[in-house]
């Protein structure tokens, strides 16, 4: 059994790829300086929020793609929120993962494609921490990138 959940998440993890930083698609980039943009000129939470919908996707929303889960602000978003402070304004990246993997979220929100977890820089150099952004594949209505995963500022 531990054999086989060891193997899973090998599998799982060998699908992962460090690619350059310069490879990062342009419209992955725009999404992440723009979350980064948000957390930082926000005056509240709520604030926050309303302006960060529009770029959440994924398990962050529900399943139409209208409103944020009711654990995503009061949790992970206003970690982030809290902490962009220890990040350098404009965004600098250390490195980029790309992923090839399944679909993020459920119902008519839920996305597959080419997934990018992203490594940006603290002010004091210490270790970065991931933003994850997924570019849409043959979706009907989703055709922009959309942060994934956040919490981990």
């Amino acid at each position: 059994m531990m054999l086989a959940l060891w193997l899973g998440g090998s599998a799982a993890q060998a699908q992962q790829k460090d690619i350059p930083v310069s490879d990062l698609p342009a419209e992955v980039k725009q999404v992440l300086e723009q979350y980064i943009e948000i957390l930082s000129t926000s005056k509240d939470l709520d604030e926050c929020a309303t302006r960060f919908l529009s770029i959440a996707g994924g398990t962050l929303v529900d399943a139409e793609g209208t409103a944020l889960r009711t654990t995503v602000k009061p949790y992970s978003l206003k970690k982030d929120f809290s902490d962009i402070t220890y990040y350098k304004v404009p965004v600098e990246i250390k490195r980029v993962a790309k992923t090839r993997t399944g679909q993020a979220g459920f119902g008519p929100s839920a996305i597959a494609g080419d997934w990018y977890k992203i490594y940006i820089i603290k002010k004091d150099g210490s270790q970065p921490a991931p933003v994850q952004i997924v570019m849409p594949e043959n979706h009907a209505t989703i055709k922009t990138p959309k942060v994934i995963s956040i919490g981990s500022l």
